[in-house]
Formats: structure tokens, sequence, C-alpha cells
């Protein structure tokens, strides 16, 4: 049986296997280090780039602009792909794009091969995202939020770590420093070589065996369906808004209010992605317990409160407050994932494309609107205003429960 007839059979039950394996839940999560990793250091680059090349901001800015479009906006189009034609070994294909485009940047000369290299790294990562969430829910044995908690704390503590490492290896050393990077596309491709493997053998594992249907509601309208997905994107949107004001500008912030030094800020705005990872990972276990659309309320409304005081509070109970928002609302993004592939459960790599581009696209998009409301008021005035954010979560209640309820009789 070919790829596109197993293909077929997978649609609806992605989760195709006897029990959770961890193995390739932690071989996808370092994978997603990898990717992200890199991912990061480009607008960590920035500088180098503008001082070398005497580039305008203007300039700057359609270097992200490609690169976000490639790697955000490609992303539903390489999910729907994955989806029709399962391609187990895209993973490494697409990271052999990544390293290809980190050499292409590394030593280029012109401001032409900088938007090509940069467009050619964007699109690695389009392909990697909808297709290793695919897998990750593939090897989630039913357990979908962790599964894909941990698939995501990966590509947290690598946004993380790339631009501490593009300041320690390529800023003192030069452009092409960033070379040094194409061995961490390498063996993230050489990595992936094992995932894809798997993901092929799991692929014909459908043809000779049927597992247990996941317990998902399929009593759903279709209306009430595309009304759920409005309401994920909504809550999408206040999430990243809102992180976005943190991590672009909590340091200037705390420097501006307190006087406190910069590595103090720096430290303090750790604390936030500390409490962003631990979030994550404990959203997702709570999400297969207590059910994702329960998981997705409070993780976004109940982090309102510490939001809207933080701007208020003195250093000791800002730090808290910052703290307990990211460790709140870090936990959605997992469970607004699963509960949407719930929702379309044959069309994982599309949903999945769609909401990680949304992620990094309103991402930045959050992050130049707060600095241009910054210009125009205060640092102070753009924390109390992304403050209110997190109360959008009240719609999450209007969600429909995707999850069946085991009722012991």
């Amino acid at each position: 049986m070919n790829i596109k007839a197993i293909s077929s059979k997978l649609k609806g039950n992605p989760t195709m296997v006897e029990g959770t394996v961890y193995s390739m839940l932690v071989i996808c999560s370092i994978s997603h280090f990898l990717n992200d990793m890199i991912q990061s250091i480009i607008p960590a680059i920035y500088p180098i780039m503008k001082d070398k090349f005497n580039y305008s901001f203007a300039q700057i800015g359609i270097i992200t602009l490609v690169f976000q479009m490639t790697s955000s906006i490609l992303q539903p189009f390489t999910g729907f792909y994955a989806d029709k034609h399962p391609r187990p070994y895209a993973l490494s294909v697409g990271m052999c794009f990544t390293l290809i485009g980190l050499l292409l940047l590394a030593f280029a000369e012109n401001y032409f091969i900088i938007l090509l290299a940069v467009s050619v790294v964007g699109f690695g990562s389009s392909i990697f995202h909808p297709t290793a969430s695919l897998v990750t829910q593939l090897a989630s044995g039913g357990k979908k939020s962790l599964a894909q908690s941990i698939f995501q704390v990966g590509g947290n503590g690598g946004s993380a770590v790339g631009p501490l490492l593009a300041a320690i290896i390529i800023l003192p050393f030069g452009q092409h420093a960033i070379s040094w990077f194409a061995l961490a596309a390498l063996l993230a491709a050489i990595i992936m070589i094992r995932l894809g493997t798997w993901y092929r053998t799991k692929l014909s594992y459908v043809v000779t065996h049927q597992s247990a249907q996941p317990l998902i509601n399929h009593d759903i309208s279709r209306r009430t369906k595309y009304g759920a997905l409005l309401i994920l994107i909504l809550l999408i949107f206040s999430k990243y808004f809102y992180t976005a004001c943190i991590t672009s500008y909590f340091t200037f912030f705390l420097i501006d209010k307190f006087g406190v030094s910069v590595q103090t800020s720096q430290l303090c705005l750790f604390v936030f992605l500390l409490a962003f990872a631990i979030g994550t990972v404990a959203g997702g276990m709570l999400g297969d317990k207590f059910g994702r659309k329960y998981v997705i309320w409070f993780s976004i409304l109940g982090a309102a409160p510490f939001a809207i005081a933080m701007p208020f509070a003195n250093l000791t109970w800002t730090i808290i407050c910052t703290f307990l928002s990211g460790l709140i609302i870090a936990s959605a993004f997992s469970s607004i994932v699963v509960y949407a592939t719930d929702l379309m459960p044959d069309k994982v790599g599309l949903i999945a494309g769609i909401f990680f581009g949304l992620m990094f696209g309103l991402g930045g998009l959050g992050s130049a609107f707060f600095g241009w409301l910054a210009d125009k008021t205060s640092i102070e005035y753009i924390f109390q205003v992304s403050a209110f954010l997190p109360l959008l979560g009240i719609i999450a209640g209007l969600l429909p429960n995707t999850q069946k309820v085991n009722r012991r009789k």
C-alpha cells in the first residue's frame, strides 16, 4: 500500500500507537530546540548586518518581513501538503534547507543574497513545525496535550538560548561565525532521520492494526467548529501580544521604573522565561487530565489578575506577578493546538501550521506595535495597556467540549 493510501487510513486517528513513545517525543523536542535556536539567531545578528553594510532600519525591516513571510505564512500550506502527502523524511529535508540558508547568510556580501538566505532558513522552519506536530501526536499514545507540551518546551528553550549563543559566538567574531550554527542544523538533520524512520514505520503500522479511536466528540457541527477556531485565534492574539510585550520590553520597564542594572533586568526576564517553560509542560499534563477547554480558559483568563497588578507593584511583587502570569499563560498553547486538531482530526498538519504561523506572526506584530506605542507614550504605559489582553480569555467559555467524558456505570 502506498503512502497516500496509508495516509487516508490515518486521517481522523492520528494516535496510532499502543502507548506514549517518550523517546520519540524527546527527539521531537530536541529537534524543536535546535530548529528554534537557529531561527532566533537571525534577529540577533541585525546589529552586525547594519554596521557592516550600513543598512537602514527600513532595510532591516524588510529582512524581517521576508523571514516572517517564509517561516510563518508558508506553514499552513506545508501543513496541508503534509496531511495529503506525508513524507517521513521531510523533517530532515527541511533542516537541510536551514543548513543551506545559514551558510548563505554567513558568506553573503549583498542585500539580495541576505534576503535569499533568510527566506531559505524560514522555509526550512515552515516545513518543520507542521510535520513535527503531526509526528508528536502520532507518538502521544492519547496524551496529546502532554506530548505537544514536551515538543513545545524544546522550542521555547531554543528561542531563549539562541540570542545568548549569538552574543557569545557571532557578535565577537563577525558574520562568518554564523557558519558554526550550520553544525547544529546538520546535527538536527541527522537526528530527524531517526524520527523519519519511526514515522514511516508507524504509517505502515496503520495497515495491519486498528487502534482504539481517541475520545473525541465528533458531534460538533461545522459552523460550531469554525466559530471555535475563530475564538482560538482571538486567544492566540491575546496570549502572544501580551507575551511579546514582556519578552521585548520587560528589561526596559524594570530599568526605567526601578533603576536596576541591565544584568539584573536580564535575570528578571529569565525568571519569566523559566516560568513560561514550566507552564508549558504543566499545561499539557493538566489538559489531558481535566480537559483542554478548561485549561485554555484558566490559562489565559487566570493570568489577568497578575498581569493587571504588575505595572503598579513594587520590584519584588513585579517579579512575582510576572512569574505567575508567565507560568499560567504559558499553559495555553499546547492545549490550543491539540484542541484545534481535535476539531479537525484529519487536518493535523494544516491546523498546526496555521497556529504556529499565527504564534510567530502575532508575536512579531505585537513587538512592533508595542514598540511604536512606547515611542508615542512610555514604557510603563504599554504594560498598563497590555495587562488587559488576558481578559479576552473569558471567551474560552464559549468553546464546545471536544473530549468525550468517560462515565462509569
